[in-house]
């Protein structure tokens, strides 16, 4: 019976490890001829070095082990574009002291812009975010209930939020596909807790362009001019 137990358990590995790399090559190959599609390069190797370009955005610093893989890079809307899939480690250790690895991989876009940003966080509004703003502590409120309803957003520069976040923006991205996006000095980031499928690269995109493209033009002169 243990000779039994032992064989299945092994037959179940190797099924499992078949689909898995059946999924995988199934998935490189739809990217790759996404990629091509929009002119973009791909690169399915790993680049441990990837997150060290983007300091700023905290879901490439992660726990351990981290890199990008499945590529895709060029230009969109005139732009740096960079699309990929990302990997990282998280640990933890059970009652018996031993330590178990959690593999956790996600998908991302970033794209460039021309004008200088300030750092900005917005993201779907999940039931944690509800407890802390009970306990105090808040994100940033807008005139829309739906949109604060529906959104968690944080600025270091609360004007600066509402400089971008202004009503024609809160309409775009209440009628847009969900992601989780944040601002560094030069590029945004969209990005969700899985895996997007080609034409969720597509759509994250949009949605970055979306919101840079209704930047008030006051906004532009301002930070172009570095007042």
């Amino acid at each position: 019976m243990e000779t039994l137990v032992v064989f299945l358990i092994i037959l179940l590995a190797v099924v499992f490890w078949i689909w898995q790399s059946y999924s995988a090559a199934k998935r490189q190959k739809e990217l790759a001829a996404w990629a091509t599609a929009k002119h973009l390069r791909f690169d399915p190797s790993r680049d441990y070095a990837f997150g060290g370009r983007f300091t700023a955005f905290r879901c490439l610093n992660e726990g351990s082990q981290r890199y990008a893989y499945n590529r895709m890079h060029g230009e969109w809307l005139g732009q740096e574009f960079v699309a990929f899939d990302f990997h990282y480690e998280t640990y933890t250790t059970d009652s018996k002291g031993r330590t178990q690895t959690h593999h956790h991989h996600f998908s991302a876009a970033i794209l460039g812009t021309s004008v200088p940003l300030k750092s900005l966080y917005i993201r779907p509004e999940g039931l944690l975010d509800k407890l802390t703003e009970f306990l105090g502590f808040d994100d940033i409120d807008f005139e829309s209930l739906e949109f604060s309803r529906r959104f968690y957003v944080k600025a270091t520069d609360r004007r600066w939020a509402y400089d971008v976040v202004h009503p024609r923006v809160m309409e775009f991205l209440l009628t847009s596909p969900a992601f989780s996006i944040q601002f560094d000095a030069h590029h945004v980031i969209a990005y969700r807790a899985s895996l997007f499928s080609a034409q969720e690269f597509g759509s994250a995109v949009e949605v970055i362009g979306g919101i840079l493209s209704r930047l008030p033009e006051y906004l532009v002169k301002q930070q172009a001019s570095g007042s």
